[in-house]
């Protein structure tokens, strides 16, 4: 039998500094076993980090996502890549979070250093495959992520 995990201060802490010590800027704890139909996870988030639009094709995997700490701003496209949405995401704050459903595009950009999120969707783990990654947006690693990762932030200016 597993022992409660708790959703504290010294988790968010450890999660900040593996993000930090990261070169992608952010670390997950996991709360699930892999093979478990819900996973859940806590996720460390530093300001440099670049989660690119995309979107969950499956009709399982809707996602739930929950600003513990700190403060994220989300996009939601259409399918050509125009913003239909963006809200600003903050624990305390008038938005905590959203639930997304599948085939959503959506993407995040961290507004305050060491942010931590809940994530909740159905597993098992699936990569983001062909036709979910945003046509019109860079992916990690290609040229162009600086340039449109600063776009997604100039949006909560």
């Amino acid at each position: 039998m597993r022992q409660p995990s708790f959703l504290d201060q010294s988790l968010f802490t450890g999660l900040a500094q593996k993000a930090s010590d990261s070169q992608r800027g952010r670390a997950h704890h996991n709360f699930h076993d892999m093979e478990e139909a819900c996973h859940r996870m806590a996720v460390g988030l530093q300001p440099h980090t670049y989660i690119p639009p995309h979107r969950h094709l499956h009709d399982d995997k809707a996602e739930a996502l929950i600003v513990l700490k700190g403060r994220l701003g989300l996009l939601i496209f259409d399918e050509q890549g125009q913003v239909l949405d963006k809200r600003v995401l903050q624990a305390g704050g008038e938005c905590l979070g959203v639930d997304l459903a599948p085939g959503t595009y959506h993407g995040l950009v961290v507004l305050e250093a060491d942010s931590v999120m809940f994530e909740c969707k159905s597993g098992p783990y699936r990569p983001v495959g062909e036709g979910e990654h945003a046509h019109w947006a860079p992916r990690e690693g290609e040229p162009g992520v600086a340039e449109y990762h600063a776009w997604m932030c100039a949006q909560f200016d």
